[in-house]
């Protein structure tokens, strides 16, 4: 376009040439509005040229103020654009207004209630999750778990809490249960090692008792105690068992309240908490939850991802139809967005301004002539044709006025 915006002014310049001389040769009429208009539309035309060039460098290397202007005046454009966009679409007035019109709430719901949608968001939400898991060693996890749950046991006294709970599972009965298999189980044992019983009451006699009173005696020893153990096991009103409830509900209620117990509960608990073999399994869950999580996450039929993709769906579903619902999401990110743009619209305006900065003067010159350049030279086609059209009304109106 260049080629032909100049093209435009030698032809008008032509033309002016051979309408003067046609005028000076005696010919009357036409050549004077021809000149005219010719004149004019060179007029136009280098005043069009001058116009652009003076944009991007100096018209014929000549150091006329206020041309070369974007080289020169290069980061004070940047600036400007940069306080422009800052102005006037990084306001949180204007942020608010464009969220809230979009309608996000209602648009999100209904995508998200699609099944290939959710399907789409649960792989990329498992692919998130199974490379943070992966990315993640293992022994800074292990470490930080492991001395978050002993911080929090050691901080958290547990007496009171145990002794509430025991004190719940006696009055509900639930120990019975408990007590029960222990009776059947030492019924189950004395009859099987009945020999050993005795052999052990045996051993533990006096040397001087004659043998077959030992025997006697061990034989008598081991069937009231298989009476005693059979009668708790099929009496549930055995006195043994209502001793076994007293004693429970005494502990359940000097753990809530006898400090002394309490004291030793805890140091219980801070001996268990330093053993290095319960370290290792407060550590090796950390393991055993990442293997499980990560095989949930990479199989499209788990329980997790299933779950995940109903939630989802769910959530569309409500998200597009119900007004409240996408008024709290859409208050939420107009909060979010008008916050970022508030807080860091200083940021974001000097990437431009800074961006604009370091660019080379010369290159940035050339590269907005290049995107530019073609509507620049129908500005100085159009000065060329406007100047003639101008230059030719005026001396219309000065040959009928005057002739």
């Amino acid at each position: 376009m260049k080629t032909t915006a100049t093209g435009l002014l030698l032809l008008v310049a032509l033309v002016y040439v051979l309408a003067t001389w046609a005028k000076n040769e005696g010919v009357s009429g036409w050549p004077g509005f021809v000149a005219a208009a010719a004149e004019a539309g060179m007029v136009g035309a280098l005043a069009d040229w001058f116009a652009v060039t003076a944009l991007f460098k100096r018209p014929l290397g000549l150091p006329i103020p206020h041309t070369a202007i974007i080289p020169t005046k290069k980061d004070q454009l940047g600036a400007s654009l940069g306080s422009f966009v800052g102005e006037n679409f990084l306001s949180g007035d204007v942020v608010r207004d464009r969220i809230h019109s979009l309608g996000i709430g209602s648009r999100v719901g209904a995508w998200l209630a699609e099944p290939a949608h959710a399907d789409r968001v649960t792989a990329e939400l498992a692919t998130a999750l199974r490379g943070a898991l992966t990315v993640l060693r293992d022994s800074d996890v292990q470490a930080v778990v492991g001395e978050a749950i002993t911080r929090r046991a050691n901080t958290a006294e547990i007496g009171p809490t145990l002794g509430k709970m025991l004190a719940k599972v006696v009055a509900d009965g639930g120990h019975r249960k408990l007590v029960d298999l222990v009776c059947t189980r030492a019924h189950d044992w004395l009859v099987l090692h009945g020999d050993s019983v005795m052999d052990a009451v045996q051993g533990g006699a006096p040397g001087w008792t004659p043998r077959f009173v030992d025997k006697r005696v061990g034989e008598r020893v081991y069937k009231e105690l298989l009476r005693f153990v059979t009668e708790m096991r099929d009496m549930p009103g055995h006195p043994a068992r209502g001793s076994i409830d007293t004693f429970l509900a005494d502990f359940a209620a000097d753990l809530r309240t006898d400090s002394e117990t309490r004291d030793r509960v805890e140091r219980l608990k801070s001996e268990i908490l330093g053993r290095g073999e319960v370290q290792d399994v407060i550590a090796s869950a950390w393991a055993s939850v990442r293997a499980m999580v990560i095989a949930a996450a990479e199989d499209e039929q788990s329980e997790l991802r299933l779950r995940a993709r109903a939630s989802l769906m769910s959530l569309g579903a409500r998200l597009a139809t119900d007004e409240r619902l996408q008024g709290k999401l859409e208050g939420w990110l107009e909060d979010a967005a008008a916050y970022v743009v508030t807080t860091y619209r200083t940021e974001i305006t000097s990437l431009i301004s800074d961006t604009v900065a370091g660019w080379d003067a010369d290159q940035t010159s050339r590269k907005i002539e290049a995107h530019i350049g073609r509507d620049l030279q129908f500005i100085r086609i159009n000065g060329t044709v406007v100047g003639a059209l101008a230059g030719l009304a005026i001396y219309t109106v000065s040959w009928a006025l005057w002739g």
